[in-house]
């Protein structure tokens, strides 16, 4: 499953990601099983920067990835069901802007996108966020 988080000028994915994760405790390296981990993070992602007349750039930045606590239950009454949905979304970012690549005299060859400080399980917000609402 993967969240979109959009912004004027630049999309941010979170991305719930299945490789190994290391992690310092008490100067020991330990992997945390991703299968049984329930929280969000901020985490290194990369993806190639790209806009209509200009070059690609790979980008390595920081996005929020994990999974959150969600279920969902019958009722009796309309709608006929209860959840609990929570994602792993943005709680703080700072923009970062970058020039791309051979752009056409015509287009601005800036592109924009945020960077992950804090992320948190939270409500989907459909107004910065592409939510999966079914399957």
């Amino acid at each position: 499953m993967a969240y979109f988080q959009r912004s004027a000028d630049s999309v941010l994915v979170s991305v719930v990601l299945l490789a190994g994760l290391n992690s310092e405790t008490s100067g020991e390296a330990q992997a945390i099983n991703l299968r049984r981990f329930i929280g969000c993070a901020v985490r290194e992602f990369s993806f190639l920067a790209r806009k209509p007349g200009c070059g690609g750039l790979h980008i390595t930045t920081d996005a929020c990835w994990g999974r959150c606590e969600t279920w969902e239950k019958p009722v009796l009454d309309p709608p006929f069901i209860e959840s609990y949905q929570r994602v792993c979304t943005y709680n703080e970012t700072r923009m970062v802007t970058v020039k791309l690549p051979n752009c056409s005299a015509h287009v601005d060859p800036f592109y924009t996108y945020p960077v992950a400080l804090r992320c948190d399980c939270g409500v989907c917000v459909t107004s910065t966020t592409e939510c999966i609402t079914s399957v």
